[in-house]
């Protein structure tokens, strides 16, 4: 057992995020000594990996590090958002985008189909007429923000998105939603941005990576989408 870097049977597994140009390259470890091993161990000489291996590999590193107890404390808002009538919304850009229409989708019909109790959801990112309205004669920090202004009220739920937890729309929406009264929750990585500190309730992903980032995001939402599929 290497008592450094905590392989097994005497061999090193390289952990380390490799940039690899193209998907049909591979990787090959190359033998290093271990400072504490005697006999020296070495990183595996004899295994290599293509991009997708090194992607998965790195993912999966990513979703085991998500607070899991977190994502309960977002359940229960849901759970009492839907119990007592009120809304909510999700909001984010690009990406966190597809993420926030997706998850109101899974709640809207998979949470909700053929219940007594339903959820009031909706997302943001999906006016469209009105996001471009609102960015063509306003400014695109506007988007989020003004669709609130008709429908939040004290007690609705506000879920916003950001990879960087820096989005300008986004964290005007949070502003405008917590000077109402409603429950702010953010999803955010890269150490957090803005985001994480101005939320009632925020799950930072530990990574630098965009793409893990927002796997990890979409993952969390389907542990609470499902919870009310298949739980509740």
């Amino acid at each position: 057992m290497c008592k450094e870097r905590g392989a097994c049977a005497g061999w090193l597994v390289f952990t380390e995020t490799l940039s690899v140009p193209r998907a049909s390259q591979r990787v090959k470890f190359q033998p290093a000594p271990c400072r504490t091993c005697q006999p020296p161990c070495r990183i595996l000489d004899n295994r290599t990996l293509s991009f997708p291996d090194l992607y998965r590999k790195e993912l999966t590193k990513t979703l085991e590090a998500i607070d899991a107890a977190r994502v309960e404390q977002v359940i229960e808002v849901m759970r009492s958002a839907r119990d007592t009538g009120h809304r909510i919304f999700t909001c984010g850009n690009g990406g966190s985008a597809s993420s926030a229409s997706h998850f109101v989708c899974d709640m809207v019909k998979g949470a909700s189909y053929g219940r007594d109790r339903r959820f009031k959801i909706m997302a943001l990112t999906d006016q469209m007429p009105a996001i471009s309205a609102y960015a063509n004669d306003v400014g695109y920090e506007a988007v989020f923000v003004e669709q609130l202004k008709n429908f939040a009220e004290s007690g609705d739920v506000l879920l916003a998105i950001s990879g960087s937890g820096n989005s300008p729309n986004v964290l005007r929406a949070v502003e405008y939603a917590k000077s109402t009264g409603c429950t702010t929750i953010g999803f955010t990585g890269r150490g957090g941005g803005k985001l994480a500190s101005l939320v009632d309730l925020s799950i930072v992903i530990d990574s630098q990576h965009m793409g893990r980032i927002e796997d990890a995001h979409m993952i969390m939402c389907h542990m609470i989408g499902y919870y009310f599929m298949e739980q509740d």
